[in-house]
């Protein structure tokens, strides 16, 4: 896959740099060695992993952040990096923790961290029980054991923080009662997906 070929499967979800580009096929190329050996996605093809992968998240870190963004974001349960890297990727000034208990996973993550050269991301291998900061942004995207995950991010969000999740649209009423002292905005449609929204909240 070429650079112009991303550029074009992106195009309805962010507008990137040239260099944002060519990081993100250095980053594709890894995610694919690397999903060979240890199940990182159950996306196998590229242009897939494209669109859903990194056009969500890169559609997120657009609607969530400016470019020259300076806060802390914290991506719980960051997997294979999504939307964490990406967003670090958009806005190079956040501090971006991308927080993963699965060690193996955490691996891969450094490694992604330590070839784009990311200064601004740093690796929690441990659960989100043992983190002791909160931040302004949290972001969470395809998270197992949704309805304990939901209360955990929630008390990761600093007092003026925001909560951004990327969840199927039957899930928001049920986020809506978990957390029924947030405000909420509208759900943003994710683009190319029928059934997939962008929920922010603030406590």
């Amino acid at each position: 896959m070429e650079i112009e070929d991303i550029a074009v499967l992106l195009r309805p979800f962010a507008e990137l740099t040239e260099q944002q580009l060519a990081s993100m096929l250095v980053y594709l190329s890894l995610l694919l060695k690397w999903n060979s050996r240890i199940n990182l996605t159950a996306v196998r093809s590229a242009e897939e992993i494209v669109r859903r992968h990194f056009g969500e998240s890169f559609f997120a870190a657009q609607t969530l952040v400016a470019r020259d963004y300076a806060g802390t974001v914290i991506d719980l349960g960051s997997g294979s990096g999504f939307p964490g890297i990406p967003m670090a990727m958009y806005a190079r000034n956040a501090q971006v923790t991308l927080m993963e208990s699965n060690s193996k996973k955490a691996v891969f993550l450094n490694e992604v961290v330590r070839t784009l050269d990311l200064h601004n991301v740093r690796v929690f291998n441990r659960r989100a029980e043992d983190y002791s900061e909160r931040a302004e942004l949290v972001v969470m995207r395809a998270v197992e054991k949704f309805e304990s995950s939901v209360p955990l991010a929630a008390g990761l969000v600093s007092q003026d923080g925001r909560l951004a999740m990327m969840i199927g649209k039957a899930q928001v009423d049920r986020v809506k009662d978990m957390l029924s002292s947030w405000r909420w905005l509208e759900p943003i449609v994710i683009p190319e997906s029928q059934s997939r929204v962008l929920l922010v909240g603030t406590p």
